[in-house]
């Protein structure tokens, strides 16, 4: 490994030389922060390290983390990297079916248990013959706990160099349509990738401080959070949970920060909420800047959406309010070494821009499916090189989405090519473009166009905060005038027939996956039911409760 290429265990190497008394880790208990530098971090892992080398395990054995975020998941990863084995993430969401499935097709030997929503039923999803470590908040009995570790094993005293085409981590994809696939990445990834993304979201100052609350298993959070802050020497403030979540981001008032469009959605929601949008339109400048504060983001230099698609009216409203929402696109898949909106001029809505750093590569296909080339690609697929074939052709990866250059060369994310159906009319229908411009709406909140087999599309949605509290009335009128906007700037065979409103679409009862993205056959299957097709527009608004 050359100097300028390190992993991420050497950068620990690095800061606890360097930098031993700086803080990398803050964990809060009730609103009180403990703070963890880089000296006590490295001891910490050190110890861990020992305690998995002293398992015997053979070289790159599969070790779990299941558990939400905590100064703990980042101290464990290291330690698995450091005793030379390969760790699993694991969504503190996941369910159990997936979570056995991922366990077993790992071959896990051991797990680390923290907080996770199937504490209670973990003897279900554990290989025969697993050992169990409790981390922070860890509810159930486990074989020790990272704590007894702590407290009583000598530290790891060498500070080896890894392999760099070893694997250090196998990251599970959150399984939309099947089984996960276990994606193998490098040591020496995260070197090539991770600080030229850092530089471009303005990590590498001495003021930077992250704020973490995604779950980590998910790519995005895992490299942009914590091996951004591990290359940049960036301090990371976790979350303690939804309870806690917003005095704790004022607190922080993070430099950089990143969510999903669903949590973009709730914010926006919880201001509709609060300010009127007739009012919203009146705020000066000031007092767009009090949002942003109540919403954490005073600080923020770059401010993130990705993941999934943010519906635009969503992303423009952030615009309007002063609070630069950029898209950023990449995959499990890539090292979410892709592209994203970093020019100084303001975003445009919906468009994720040009490659994060010179040494990322995009271009489409024929048929035009985005492709990507950098040193960020996968080993492969685990124990599945039929599906590596699949994707990863003469050294590009194909991401399965389309795509789109505009004039000035920026890169727009059109669909998912497998999520393209056709209705009887034999038109194709991309649902996507639709519910961006069904977007616009306040009273709305997840959508789903579906309508293979159907003469018309239709929408299943569930509704805001705002939209649950007006009543039918309004809301009947709400929903006919925007179909009947909506309708207008699409093609006949385009046009909605029919808006079904149910229930709230949750990783719990299985309609999203544990990055929250929406399982539209799971969702489609659910009320397929319930709906009829019509020939041609029929203004048809189907309250389920």
């Amino acid at each position: 490994m050359t100097n300028t290429v390190k992993s991420p265990i050497e950068m620990m190497y690095q800061w606890e030389t360097e930098t031993p008394d700086k803080v990398f880790l803050r964990q809060p208990s009730n609103l009180v922060w403990s703070e963890y530098s880089w000296k006590e971090v490295a001891n910490q892992v050190r110890r861990t390290a020992q305690y998995l080398t002293n398992k015997n395990y053979p070289k790159g054995s599969r070790i779990a983390i299941w558990s939400a975020n905590s100064k703990d998941w980042v101290i464990t990863d290291l330690a698995i990297m450091l005793s030379g084995h390969i760790s699993v993430p694991i969504y503190p969401g996941q369910d159990i079916e997936s979570a056995a499935y991922i366990l077993e097709h790992s071959e896990t030997r051991l797990v680390f248990a923290g907080v996770f929503d199937q504490a209670e039923n973990i003897q279900q999803a554990l290989p025969k013959g697993a050992s169990t470590v409790a981390m922070l908040g860890c509810s159930v009995e486990c074989h020790t706990s990272l704590t007894d570790i702590i407290d009583t094993v000598e530290p790891f005293k060498q500070s080896p160099i890894p392999n760099p085409d070893d694997v250090f981590t196998i990251i599970y994809t959150s399984g939309t349509t099947g089984n996960p696939k276990g994606v193998m990445h490098m040591h020496r990834t995260p070197g090539h990738a991770v600080p030229g993304m850092a530089e471009t979201f303005t990590m590498n100052r001495d003021d930077s401080h992250l704020f973490s609350f995604l779950p980590m298993a998910h790519a995005a959070e895992r490299i942009i959070i914590e091996m951004a802050g591990i290359y940049s020497n960036s301090s990371i403030s976790f979350s303690e949970g939804l309870a806690t979540f917003g005095d704790e981001i004022r607190s922080v008032q993070p430099t950089f920060f990143f969510a999903v469009p669903r949590l973009w959605l709730k914010f926006k929601e919880g201001i509709d909420v609060k300010i009127p949008a007739e009012h919203q339109q009146l705020l000066t400048n000031e007092q767009k800047k009090d949002v942003a504060k109540a919403l954490g983001l005073a600080n923020a230099r770059i401010i993130i959406t990705g993941s999934a698609p943010c519906p635009r009216d969503v992303q423009d409203w952030f615009l309007d309010m002063g609070i630069q929402l950029r898209d950023a696109y990449g995959m499990t898949e890539n090292f979410v070494h892709g592209s994203g909106w970093f020019s100084d001029q303001p975003p445009k809505a919906g468009c994720v821009g040009r490659p994060m750093t010179d040494d990322v590569e995009v271009k489409l296909s024929d048929e035009g499916e985005i492709l990507f080339r950098s040193k960020g690609l996968m080993k492969g697929y685990y124990k599945n090189p039929e599906k590596t074939a699949e994707v990863m052709i003469d050294g590009w990866y194909h991401s399965g989405d389309s795509g789109k250059f505009d004039e000035q060369g920026d890169l727009w994310v059109t669909g998912r090519m497998s999520e393209t159906f056709k209705t009887t009319r034999g038109k194709f229908i991309v649902p996507t473009k639709i519910e961006q411009l069904l977007g616009r709406s306040n009273e709305l909140s997840q959508l789903c166009v579906y309508g293979h087999g159907l003469d018309q599309p239709e929408l299943l949605a569930t509704l805001s905060e705002l939209g649950s509290n007006i009543s039918f009335d309004e809301l009947k009128e709400h929903l006919e005038n925007l179909l009947d906007e909506v309708n207008a700037e699409l093609n006949s065979w385009e046009t909605l027939s029919r808006i079904t409103v149910v229930p709230e679409w949750t990783i719990d009862n299985s309609m999203l996956t544990p990055t929250m993205k929406l399982k539209r056959k799971k969702i489609e299957d659910s009320y397929r039911d319930r709906s009829t097709s019509h020939e041609g527009y029929e203004r048809v608004l189907d309250f389920t409760k």
